[in-house]
């Protein structure tokens, strides 16, 4: 149900990125990165060329440069010697979870195999082994075959994999390469691009880690094939994320395309990869650390971890999570009059639309002080204050900001929360 805000003003976008030290607030607008709808219908137009594959570069200082492959319909020996041309030393670890590898890890260790000496190393599958005694163990095999500083680990799975991977990498004998190789929608379009590695605490997500960016990124779309209808909806929200926040042209394309989507249709799904992509990088290129603006990608993550850390986590997918989240904050954007009435109703009718959930189930255990307990421990917190991500203005615009009206968000929470097991304790 949406929540229906008593304002229904539309403000002009904020064009400018105002100065950290002395708002403590960002507002963001940002060009499409592909052409308006009335231009993209056409599917036939997710390639620049005949090549079965494109290429996004993460364009970052100091030479360290890389691209992301976004393809189907590899061959054999496209795969193999994509990646072998990013492993710099003669071993590689190839690591994998126990849902991917009896589909995938075959596959993928022949083809390095070719070129050079591959480990391989099966790690329990789920949100909740992705904790410091299970990142243990890639370090214990690692150690066990002798891995020296030029080794490669290769990330072959979803996010849960890649963030893991990606900070054994980054520990391991002080720092060694990394490859990703993302199986799902939500690796694909997000985790796996921008060097966020790390693994989650009871007390919260994400909480231990550290930035270190891969040597590529190989996606191959027809590993989406085997990916769960459940876990398919769960990478779109991120999709839908960056329409809202910075592109108004992608938003109305997946207005128009969303049962393409869930169909996976092979040229919806390159298209809206590559749009994602390429929205990512050029954040990334922006602002690595995530100084600022980097921080907008988390619409609807403060809400969303919170739900996830307080829900148990593997209780909801991340997507799950964060689609709910990111109808919290659309709904507190409207509750201020940030956003018209209009914009709200199209974000719920698009996250329904890729089956998403936009509501608490009334068997969740998530009250106002539970909410209020992780969302004070999230990583957006400066110097005590909390920052969120909210939308402002027209479709594609977005602030990340400390000065907002607590009372608007606690009111959202309270609306969200009334039918909740939990909150009638």
């Amino acid at each position: 149900m949406i929540r229906q805000s008593p304002f229904l003003v539309g403000l002009a976008a904020v064009l400018s990125l105002l100065l950290f030290g002395i708002q403590s607030s960002f507002a963001f607008q940002t060009k499409p990165v592909f052409a308006s709808k009335s231009s993209s219908a056409s599917l036939s137009m997710a390639s620049d060329d005949d090549k079965n594959y494109d290429i996004v570069t993460v364009d970052l200082a100091d030479g360290r440069d890389y691209p992301i492959y976004i393809g189907t319909g590899y061959t054999d020996d496209q795969i193999g010697d994509v990646l072998a041309k990013h492993i710099e030393g003669k071993d590689a670890l190839l690591i994998t979870n126990d849902r991917i590898s009896p589909m995938y890890l075959d596959k993928f260790e022949s083809l390095v195999k070719q070129h050079k000496t591959v480990h391989t190393l099966v790690l329990p599958d789920g949100e909740e082994h992705k904790t410091m005694d299970v990142l243990q163990k890639i370090l214990d095999k690692a150690l066990e075959v002798g891995l020296d500083r030029k080794c490669t680990f290769l990330a072959l799975g979803g996010g849960v994999i890649g963030d893991m991977v990606g900070f054994a990498a980054a520990i391991y004998q002080r720092g060694v390469n990394f490859v990703q190789i993302p199986t799902t929608v939500m690796a694909m379009v997000d985790s796996s691009v921008g060097g966020k590695t790390g693994v989650n605490h009871p007390l919260g997500k994400n909480m231990i880690g550290a930035f270190h960016q891969p040597q590529c990124v190989f996606i191959d779309t027809d590993t989406l094939s085997t990916l769960p209808d459940r876990e398919l909806q769960s990478g779109i929200s991120e999709i839908v994320k960056y329409g809202l926040i910075r592109d108004a042209a992608l938003f109305e394309w997946l207005e128009e395309n969303m049962d393409a989507l869930l169909a996976r249709d092979p040229l919806a799904m390159r298209y809206a990869v590559k749009a994602s992509c390429e929205n990512k990088a050029a954040v990334v290129k922006a602002d690595e650390k995530e100084a600022g603006l980097r921080a907008t990608l988390n619409l609807g993550h403060t809400f969303g971890h919170a739900i996830e850390s307080g829900s148990g986590y593997g209780t909801w997918l991340h997507g799950e999570a964060v689609s709910i989240g990111t109808a919290m904050a659309a709904s507190m954007s409207a509750e201020m009059g940030w956003i018209d009435q209009d914009l709200l109703e199209r974000t719920y009718r698009l996250l329904e639309k890729a089956n998403l959930p936009v509501d608490l189930p009334v068997d969740s255990p998530m009250d106002q002080a539970t909410f209020l307990k992780y969302m004070a421990a999230d990583k957006k917190v400066a110097n005590g204050q909390l920052r969120l991500i909210l939308l402002k203005g027209a479709l594609g615009n977005c602030v990340f900001t400390g000065e907002f009206d607590e009372d608007a968000m606690v009111k959202t929470i309270d609306e969200f929360v009334a039918e909740c097991a939990g909150a009638k304790v």
